[in-house]
This record gives structure tokens, C-alpha cells and sequence, in this order.
């Protein structure tokens, strides 16, 4: 039981960790409010850190306001997502194909999946082709979602956007050396106009503000279970449930101030970029370590549940241990060969402090009260059970 104890316990730092990583969801989010602003204005209006700071602040409270309502609300406002993403990643993939046809800018299909360009920093062309393989880590996150609060996503359409906006690209370089906060700002402008590019652009914020306060909402529910298990500070704080909307409102905006504190880090690109992959790296790991165990120690100790790979487990469970550790490693990685203080990858740095405080927080303290999930099923002889003694 002490051996579960302290995988739960790592586990569970390493997922919150990635979770604590959302606030580059928002941070996001207000720089496309700035690039509407920029492409909006013709360049007039400059907002600096600070400004940006500010909407990042604005955006994260009306999310607090948002992850905070019932759950009945927030399953509506999932539909709401759903569609609002969906559709607009369609009219951007449509948008995109057709206008640069209609421009005569489309690239030919042999171009469009085989034409190479290094960008990276490296001067290895095979190396800066590797790091490629980092790019859609950023966005494949969230896969345990559906255990925190049903949500749909729509990992397939934004694949099929890279492709649209490989037919409309001309020239990488050209786009990367923008003046927009976003390149891909630039490339919507290029090939739709400013209107065109305003009007797709409205909706891309709307995607990205819904997104965020779905996240909002994900990483509450880590903090509150992570909560319910006694394993944070102030575990009895952010376990109450609100008595009025039955959600966990404090663990919202326990989520939403740290958003804000780490959004400081967003005056430092390299601590922001740091940040991102670090969190990309913990929720990655906590996915792999159970499987990388299904397929060595548990093997004899397994149960299968109702659903099971079957004899698949094995060759599935390598596949995805490898890729893990593979994809980790060039996570840690800087963007370019000529590393200074400003373009050093600093996710090593955030990903052992983490390990180490779990490590040392173990050992110290938590491995004589922490024993692991606390179980939420109501048995027979416990159905009159309160909520508030089942949270203590």
C-alpha cells in the first residue's frame, strides 16, 4: 500500500503540475485579443507586457466566474464549445484552402507534405525535423479530461488545419518574421484580408476563451480531487463544495489566481515557453507511468475492467512508452544551438523541482498520512452518508 501511496502521490504532482501549465491557455487567449487589436487598428495600437498582463488578469476572472456555475450549466456550455469549435476550425480549414486558390498562392500537394524548410535554430536539418514532432505535444494534452468533467474534443480537425495551412503557406520564413504577436495571424491576413482575417479571427477568440474556461474547469476538478485526498496545503479549503451550485469554487479560483501568478512569467518568453513544455511534460508522464507498469510489474496483477486492449496491451503499451520518453526527451530541449539566458529551455529546471519536492515531501511527511485515492463510491451500508463526512 505504501509503494500505491507514493506512486499516487508523485502521480498526482506531476498530473497538477500540468494542469498549473493552463494558464498558457488564457495567456493565449490575450494575445489574440492583442492581434485583433494590432490587424484591427493597421498597426496603431501597440499594447505592451503590461497591457497584455492586464487582459490575461480580465480574462481569468470572468473564467472564474464561468468554471464556477453548476454543473448542469457547464455541461450546456460544453455543447456550446463543441460547436463553436468545431465550426470554426471547418470555416478556418475551408477559409484557408479556398481563398489561397482563389489568390493563386496554394502550393502544390507534393510542396504542401514534402517541401522542408529549417527554421528551428538548428543548423541539423534530421535534428530540427525531430523537434518537429514537439509542436503537436503542445496541443495533444488533456486526454484524461472525460475522468475530471465530460468534454469533447476535436484532436482530428486540428490536424486537418496544419494541412490547409500548409497549402496556403508560400514561405515559412515570411510568416515567422511577422510583426503580429502570432505568426498565424500573418498568414489568415495574407490570404483571407483584413476583413476576412477579422472576421475568422473574432471567432478564433471565442474558440480560445471557451477552450480556456473548459480548461478552467478540468484543472479545478484535479485540484479538488488531489484536495479530497488530504495531499495539498489547505486540503480542507479547496475540497468544499459550494452548498449553492454543488461545484468546487474554490478550488476555481485557487486555479485562477495561480493562472495569474504564472502569468508574470509571461514578461519572459523563455520562462513562458519553459513553463508550457514543462507542463506538457508532467501531464505525459502521469499518462505513461500506469502503462509503462501494466507492461513490466502489473502484468500478473492486473484486473481488466470492461473494457481491455486484450493481448494488444503489450505492443500498444511499448508503442506508447517509447514515444513518451522519446517525445520527453526533446521537450527539454532549446529552441535553438546558441543557448543564452533568454533562449535556454528551462523546463528541466521546473520539471526536477517538482519531482523533488514530491520526492522530499514523501519522505518528510506525506508517506504517514496519505494512502492513496480516497474512494467515492456509495456502498450499501454508507448511503446515508453526507457529502460533507465523506470530504473529511
Amino acid at each position: 500500500m505504501v509503494c500505491f501511496g507514493k506512486l499516487d502521490y508523485r502521480l498526482g504532482e506531476r498530473d497538477g503540475s500540468g494542469y498549473v501549465g493552463v494558464f498558457h491557455r488564457f495567456h493565449m487567449c490575450s494575445d489574440d485579443y492583442y492581434l485583433r487589436l494590432a490587424v484591427g487598428s493597421d498597426g496603431a495600437v501597440v499594447l505592451g507586457t503590461g497591457a497584455t498582463f492586464g487582459i490575461l488578469l480580465a480574462i481569468l476572472f470572468t473564467h472564474g466566474l464561468v468554471c464556477s456555475a453548476a454543473t448542469s450549466v457547464l455541461a450546456r456550455l460544453n455543447i456550446f464549445y463543441v460547436v463553436v469549435n468545431v465550426g470554426t476550425t471547418v470555416a478556418a480549414i475551408i477559409a484557408l484552402i479556398v481563398c489561397s486558390g482563389n489568390n493563386g498562392t496554394r502550393v502544390s500537394t507534393k510542396d504542401a507534405f514534402t517541401l522542408f524548410e529549417n527554421n528551428s535554430g538548428w543548423s541539423d536539418n534530421g535534428w530540427a525535423f525531430l523537434l518537429a514532432f514537439t509542436a503537436p505535444m503542445w496541443t495533444l494534452t488533456g486526454y484524461d479530461s472525460a475522468a475530471h468533467i465530460a468534454e469533447e474534443t476535436a484532436a482530428s480537425l486540428g490536424w486537418l488545419l496544419f494541412i490547409a495551412a500548409s497549402y496556403a503557406t508560400t514561405s515559412v520564413a515570411d510568416i515567422l518574421n511577422t510583426d503580429l504577436p502570432l505568426p498565424m495571424g500573418q498568414l489568415f491576413l495574407n490570404q483571407l484580408g483584413k476583413n476576412g482575417m477579422l472576421a475568422i479571427w473574432s471567432l478564433i477568440i471565442v474558440v480560445q476563451y471557451v477552450t480556456g474556461a473548459a480548461q478552467g474547469v478540468d484543472a479545478s476538478r484535479v485540484v479538488f480531487a488531489f484536495a479530497r485526498d488530504n495531499a495539498l496545503p489547505g486540503s480542507r479549503w479547496w475540497k468544499k463544495m459550494n452548498s449553492y451550485t454543488q461545484t468546487p469554487v474554490n478550488a476555481v479560483w485557487l486555479v485562477m489566481v495561480l493562472s495569474g501568478v504564472c502569468g508574470l512569467l509571461g514578461f519572459s518568453e523563455a520562462a513562458l515557453s519553459s513553463l508550457a513544455g514543462a507542463a506538457v511534460i508532467g501531464l505525459y508522464t502521469s499518462y505513461v507511468t500506469p502503462i509503462f507498469l501494466r507492461i513490466t510489474s502489473g502484468r500478473k496483477n492486473f484486473v481488466p475492467g470492461p473494457f481491455s486492449l486484450g493481448k494488444w496491451y503489450m505492443p500498444i503499451g511499448i508503442v506508447s512508452v517509447s514515444w513518451v520518453s522519446f517525445i520527453v526527451v526533446l521537450l527539454l530541449f532549446p529552441p535553438g544551438s546558441t543557448v543564452g539566458p533568454e533562449t535556454m529551455n528551462y523546463a528541466v529546471v521546473i520539471v526536477m523541482a517538482v519531482f523533488l519536492f514530491a520526492s522530499i515531501s514523501w519522505v518528510i511527511s506525506a508517506r504517514h498520512w496519505f494512502h492513496g485515492p480516497v474512494s467515492t463510491i456509495d456502498l450499501a451500508d454508507d448511503s446515508n452518508t453526507s457529502l460533507e463526512e465523506k470530504q473529511t
